[in-house]
């Protein structure tokens, strides 16, 4: 029977894989015959998949979709891809999705593998998500987050030229823009913000430290951040609410929302490079599909001109005077 529920299993998961297999493929790939692949598909069906069978030359097995979801097969990887994407869900603005991405965490935790569990359920205690960020790369996320809970130090390659950094960490948070790693350096003797992304050769050492009192992770990124975004203040209004201004864009945390009279919002920010602001700001518009007006600076008007152009410009057309 064991062997009977593994080649099960295999066999769902290849199902999962592509979208039609023929008979002969499924037996050649599990080492049975068709006859087995018959049984088996049968075997599946009384489990809740709704697995169609078609004859002739053409035919054979797909996975379709049935009226009740039927238990789901993840590899290690696509398990804890789904509790990161959970965590972020959790933590999104979008009505509702938070609390059921919250139940969907805890049923994922209690038919995972023990050691599977370790990694996800790291994952769900040191990550702090504020808002929907970029990539970042799995491996080196779960290294962080395991690490900031067993409080063991990390070594990485960091900075331009590189060098490397041994912290002692302390959260592992998004707060829109990037993932961030909140450590104490002893080399520096004080608190650093690291971004993940421009992290090298990430590895969990076998020095465990005792976690020092410090600044709460989540609240020392925010603030770090926002400080390394200032730069030349703006305003703009788009002529849409609040909550559909907040999906169109990816916001950083020094950027700030504000409900108009009109159902029109008010977004206040600082940047310095306003050729890519224009960009951003340009983009939300056209997926609010809605005017969009500038209040200050003059400079980013401009920077919507000269964006404006150079659009035109790969049609053919330039306006006058530029």
């Amino acid at each position: 029977m064991p062997d009977t529920t593994a080649r099960v299993l295999r066999l769902l998961s290849l199902l999962e894989a592509r979208a039609q297999w023929s008979g002969t493929e499924l037996a050649d790939r599990l080492g049975v015959t068709t006859r087995t692949i018959r049984r088996d598909i049968e075997r599946l069906r009384s489990l809740g998949y709704p697995v169609a069978g078609e004859h002739g030359a053409e035919g054979g097995y797909r996975l379709g979709r049935g009226l009740r979801l039927p238990p789901l097969l993840l590899a290690d990887d696509e398990a804890v891809a789904v509790a990161v994407a959970l965590r972020v869900a959790a933590g999104s603005h979008v009505t509702g999705a938070g609390e059921a991405a919250v139940r969907a965490l805890g049923k994922l935790d209690q038919v995972l593998p023990a050691a599977l569990r370790d990694h996800v359920r790291a994952l769900g205690q040191v990550i702090d998500v504020r808002r929907p960020t970029g990539d970042v790369d799995a491996d080196a996320l779960v290294t962080l987050a395991t690490a900031v809970r067993d409080h063991t130090r990390v070594r990485f390659a960091y900075g331009d030229p590189p060098s490397e950094r041994d912290v002692e960490p302390t959260g592992v948070v998004t707060t829109g823009r990037r993932w961030y790693l909140h450590a104490f350096d002893p080399d520096r003797d004080d608190w650093r913000t690291f971004r993940i992304d421009r992290m090298d050769a990430v590895t969990a050492t076998t020095w465990r430290f005792r976690p020092r009192p410090g600044p709460d992770p989540a609240d020392d990124v925010r603030r770090a951040v926002a400080h390394a975004w200032r730069g030349t203040p703006y305003t703009v209004v788009y002529d849409a609410p609040p909550d559909a201004v907040a999906a169109a864009g990816w916001w950083g945390p020094e950027v700030r929302l504000t409900a108009l009279p009109g159902g029109r919002t008010e977004v206040r920010g600082e940047e310095d490079r306003l050729e890519t602001l224009a960009w951003y700001l340009t983009r939300a518009g056209l997926a609010l599909d809605c005017a969009l007006t500038v209040v200050e600076p003059d400079a980013l008007r401009d920077a919507f001109i000269r964006l404006g152009n150079r659009v035109a410009g790969f049609g053919g057309a330039v306006s006058a005077g530029t």
